[in-house]
């Protein structure tokens, strides 16, 4: 997979800067505030951290390329941050991780009993948030997204060790459990801003397609980065049982090889998994899965053709070339 510089990420930020800065004080302002009984800290170490804050920023962008309402806007990226934290929540107690980005997670330290009711709480203050834009349109359209991330959740779930599944549903599973949330972060922004209605269906484009780019890269980044940049084992997704795009591909054209042979015939052995983690990391599929990834790079460049010409616009194309190029 070949790699160029990495844009300016500062630039991506900047025509929204101040009101991200001010999604990060609402998160800080509902964990010092929350009533939340048991353990000090529990609720500001889930949603007071580092991270990129991608799909708030997203929403923030798209409602600035007509200067929507500040505050509803805000709100709205407050409440996308908060239920893709929500997510992350579930995932590392579902996936039993003890840490992410290098910081434990909730269940690591509390246990798996709390950090599923935390999930819980979250997901349902994001949706306060949400009704407070007032918008029937956008409240309808978050609500699915939460059914849709579930969906995501149970399919990689169901599908663990499943060398059946076909690359169609696997790219279904991406859809409900990444980029369902970058549709409604960059269409909401539309909807709050008062775009017109094709307007809003190229910005849901641009967020699936956005999405889906950042899922496959996610996908990539398990083979061909270091574990230092993941934070976790390399192949570490694989080796847990979860079947992404250059896995299938690979068992695809190899089905023959001993040790793929194997799984595909149930074998969830240690050293089998291993073994097909090394040859996937030095195959023609890494560029392949890159290609399918450029695709839809290239498709969220062209749904933001049909939106203004605008500074924010320069920043969403920016973010497409970010997603493709980051190292974690």
């Amino acid at each position: 997979m070949t790699s160029t510089s990495q844009p300016d990420i500062d630039f991506i930020y900047e025509p929204v800067q101040d009101q991200l800065d001010m999604v990060v004080d609402s998160l800080r302002s509902l964990a010092g505030h929350a009533k939340l009984s048991g353990e000090d800290g529990l609720l500001e170490h889930a949603v007071v951290s580092g991270g990129k804050k991608v799909r708030p920023t997203v929403t923030l962008l798209a409602g600035a390329l007509r200067k929507g309402p500040q505050d509803k806007l805000v709100t709205m990226a407050t409440a996308v941050e908060l239920l893709h934290i929500a997510t992350l929540i579930h995932d590392d107690t579902v996936d039993k991780a003890d840490t992410r980005r290098g910081r434990a997670t909730i269940s690591n330290i509390w246990g798996n009993d709390v950090a599923v009711l935390l999930g819980d709480y979250v997901f349902a203050t994001s949706a306060t948030y949400v009704c407070d834009t007032g918008n029937l349109r956008v409240v309808r359209r978050f609500s699915e997204t939460i059914m849709e991330l579930a969906q995501g959740e149970l399919s990689e779930y169901f599908s663990t060790h499943d060398w059946n599944q076909s690359i169609e549903e696997y790219t279904q599973r991406i859809y409900n459990k990444t980029a369902s949330l970058f549709c409604t972060a960059a269409e909401t922004g539309g909807v709050l801003s008062g775009a017109p209605e094709e307007e809003c269906e190229a910005l849901s484009q641009y967020g699936y397609n956005l999405g889906m780019a950042f899922q496959i890269m996610d996908d990539l980044l398990d083979f061909t980065g270091t574990e230092e940049e993941l934070g976790k084992p390399v192949g570490n997704d694989l080796l847990q049982g979860t079947v992404t795009l250059p896995v299938l591909l690979f068992a695809e054209q190899n089905p023959d090889l001993p040790s793929m042979k194997r799984l595909i015939q149930g074998s969830q052995e240690p050293e089998d998994l291993r073994a097909v983690v090394d040859l996937v990391r030095v195959s023609n599929v890494i560029d392949e899965s890159a290609a399918v990834m450029e695709s839809y790079k290239q498709k969220a460049l062209e749904a933001l053709t049909l939106v203004p010409k605008h500074r924010a616009r320069e920043s969403l194309a920016a973010l497409t070339d970010y997603v493709s190029h980051r190292r974690s």
